[in-house]
């Protein structure tokens, strides 16, 4: 009896890790960053920090974010438009936004190794497009063995972008699981 119970147990965490099939990867990535803006939005209005911060702050509450295909990926998108996603897969994905005024935006990634963790700052979206605004602010991490920020030597594309994977000690990816802060005023109140 014990020893059905136990293959059993096996069976059961084989099928819920085994990878791909299951919908979860072997070696998935953080992607996180901020959504800058949506082309057009607040057109016409008159801005001050305050009509801004109510603005952006409506706009990023009516956002949704995911990865096509990827119905295990966990995350989304604050108030003050810094997003995060977790258990993204490796290689090739596609991330979607929508947003008023900017429906099924996508951003591309290609090459990304795994286990890594990818920062993509000021993102602009558009009806059907999303523009990273200073790809040079593009960071693609991976664990290592080493005690300072090194190149691997390899690239990964983002946003349709050519980016260095570097590789970093493990201390420095403690932040891949938490919201970035975008410089500038933000529409929530940060209390400490």
């Amino acid at each position: 009896m014990r020893r059905a119970a136990l293959i059993c147990s096996v069976l059961i965490l084989i099928t819920a890790c085994g990878g791909s099939e299951s919908g979860v990867s072997s070696a998935p990535l953080s992607v996180r960053g901020w959504v800058e803006d949506v082309e057009g939005s607040g057109a016409g209005q008159v801005k001050t920090i305050e009509t801004e911060i109510w603005r952006r702050g409506a706009l990023f509450s009516a956002t949704s974010i995911w990865v096509e295909n990827s119905p295990m990926v966990s995350g989304g998108i604050a108030q003050n438009g810094s997003f995060i996603l977790l258990d993204v897969p490796k290689g090739n994905s596609t991330i979607g936004f929508n947003a008023p005024g900017a429906e099924s935006a996508r951003l591309s990634l290609q090459n990304i190794p795994g286990n890594a963790d990818v920062m993509i700052p000021r993102i602009l979206l558009k009806k059907g497009a999303a523009t990273v605004l200073d790809p040079k602010q593009i960071l693609v991490r991976i664990p290592g063995k080493v005690t300072v920020r090194t190149p691997t030597g390899k690239t990964a594309i983002v946003g349709g972008f050519t980016v260095p994977v570097f590789e970093v000690p493990l201390a420095e990816l403690m932040d891949r699981r938490d919201y970035p802060a975008p410089p500038g005023f933000t529409p929530l109140a940060t209390v400490r």
